[in-house]
């Protein structure tokens, strides 16, 4: 077994390592972030949204009964799992850019209300010539002192240097 890390994050401390900001930054902090010395399969990230009525989405989504729409809920687990990638990097944020590939499995199990606390849990899976990653994450809420699982999916990713960008 690899021997782990764990890690914290405030809300600054996640702008600093995102690049993602207000209304689309999903994640206000970690609680824990494991990272193993030797490779990252196993890696993973326990974070945290507190989803509010001031949410934009809910004007939309819907106006009389709102819930958090399930492809912002995945979003969400897509940040999360870039908090494990992100601080490997040499020059995080800065030298590199992480584009969301592709969603698999992607399952809705309970809605998200405002006022809950989404948990969200994200682990590597794979990683492919250090550059395609691919997770597996969930997302909870707790209700009556009970955890539920509201959404999953395995979430991958391509991680590319921001000099490999062609011109804008």
């Amino acid at each position: 077994m690899a021997n782990f890390q764990p890690d914290t994050l405030d809300s600054v401390e996640i702008q600093k390592i995102l690049p993602h900001r207000y209304p689309f930054l999903l994640v206000d902090r970690v609680t824990e972030r494991h990272q193993s010395k030797s490779s990252p399969v196993g890696d993973r990230v326990v974070a945290y949204k507190g989803v509010t009525y001031n949410e934009p989405f809910f004007k939309g989504h819907f106006p009389e009964a709102p819930m958090m729409p399930g492809v912002l809920i995945l979003e969400a687990l897509a940040q999360a799992s870039a908090l494990i990638i992100f601080p490997m990097l040499s020059g995080g944020k800065n030298d590199y850019e992480i584009y969301l590939t592709s969603v698999n499995e992607a399952r809705f199990r309970y809605p998200v209300f405002p006022g809950n606390l989404l948990r969200l849990e994200s682990e590597v899976k794979k990683v492919r010539m250090r550059k395609v990653w691919v997770f597996y994450g969930q997302a909870f809420i707790e209700e009556e002192g009970e955890k539920i699982l509201v959404a999953e999916a395995e979430i991958s990713t391509l991680l590319k240097l921001k000099s490999e960008r062609g011109p804008a």
